[in-house]
């Protein structure tokens, strides 16, 4: 299974791929560039940003600061590029780099809308570089764990998933996010998203899509709450609920999934964790009707372990092995990029016509 080949070290090449941060401030200064150094495939070769360059590229050890892209994309030395600016950059650094020849690790959302991410994608196909988009939940070691048995059918037919990720985003001057000219939109495009992706990965394609979107408590254009309702092609039914207006330590980040012959439960897993705690029963669907319906019944869940990584450092090792191996990512790929923008697209037309839409 190709999770278990990303998680072992084992056949982990001597050979590095030479990276380039683009956007080298937020989160690739706080999580991506720390956790993309601990992967021995990678070496970082330059930072790029339009602010501080110098002091980042300091901060961690690297000679080569630029404040422009075409200056890091004109470095011979640099092989890949990460790309981590605000959304509304992407396109035209996706399309730059790929130009450069530079393989790309590309930050989420790919695009602005899908007409961008179809322009950026093709720009990848006409300079034959291998494009991958920063969807790192997949690779966290809980996630990886919970595939494997769904896919060995120890929850049965799944009927029903559901994924929380929340956060208190207050208004801030220059905040990208809070505008949807500069971030596509707010809660949906950004923390909803990632959630689309990684349900999908558990119960396969969506065929529908409902969603509610709204301004509740922060004052600013971008929404603030989300709420999606999901139909997978399967038929299971699944719910995302996504906010930037309730406190990071009233949310719980939950996933749950639910099949005929069990569930597993999760807590700590969503969003940028290492870690959090995983819990599922299995094999119970063959069970009597209980007509009382008491729901007093014992529900004897167990612990389910799994391998604690930084699914930052999973993610670039990943896309690194993938330049090296001359292979298009299996994972978070161009195809799956498209398809997500696709989704998220179809939920804010769903939303303004207080309608289902099919994707």
């Amino acid at each position: 299974m190709i999770f278990r080949e990303l998680q072992s070290e084992a056949n982990v090449s001597s050979k590095r791929v030479n990276f380039g941060v683009i956007g080298a401030g937020g989160i690739a200064r706080r999580k991506t560039i720390p956790a993309m150094l601990k992967a021995k495939n990678c070496r970082l070769a330059a930072v790029m940003d339009p602010e501080g360059a110098e002091e980042i590229a300091a901060a961690f050890g690297v000679a080569k600061a630029y404040y422009h892209e075409a200056d890091l994309l004109g470095d011979p030395d640099v092989q890949a590029v990460y790309i981590a600016s605000p959304v509304a950059f992407h396109a035209r650094q996706i399309r730059m780099s790929a130009e450069a020849g530079k393989h790309i690790l590309c930050e989420k959302p790919l695009a602005m809308n899908v007409a961008e991410a179809k322009a950026a994608i093709s720009a990848c196909r006409k300079h034959n570089v291998l494009l991958q988009e920063g969807y790192m939940m997949k690779f966290h070691g809980a996630h990886v764990r919970i595939k494997e048995l769904i896919d060995a059918g120890r929850l049965g037919k799944l009927a029903y998933l559901r994924a929380q990720l929340s956060c208190w985003y207050p208004k801030i001057a220059g905040a990208w996010r809070q505008n949807p000219r500069t971030g596509g939109g707010g809660a949906l495009i950004d923390m909803a998203s990632h959630l689309v992706g990684l349900l999908e990965y558990f119960a396969g394609p969506i065929s529908r899509i409902g969603a509610l979107t709204g301004n509740l408590v922060q004052a600013y254009k971008s929404e603030d709450a989300s709420t999606l309702l999901l139909e997978f092609r399967s038929g299971a039914h699944a719910t995302i609920d996504c906010f930037f207006c309730i406190p990071d330590e009233a949310s719980r980040t939950r996933l749950e999934i639910y099949g005929a012959q069990g569930a597993v439960l999760t807590e700590g897993t969503i969003g940028q964790s290492k870690r959090g705690k995983a819990e599922g029963v299995f094999d119970i669907g063959a069970a009597g009707y209980d007509a009382a319906q008491n729901k007093d019944v014992s529900r004897e869940f167990q612990r389910i372990p799994f391998r604690p990584v930084d699914p930052y450092t999973e993610e670039c090792r990943y896309f690194a092995r993938c330049v090296l191996e001359g292979r298009p990512p299996a994972i978070n790929d161009a195809a799956n990029a498209l398809h997500v923008m696709t989704v998220v697209q179809k939920a804010y037309a769903a939303a303004k016509a207080g309608k289902m839409m099919a994707v």
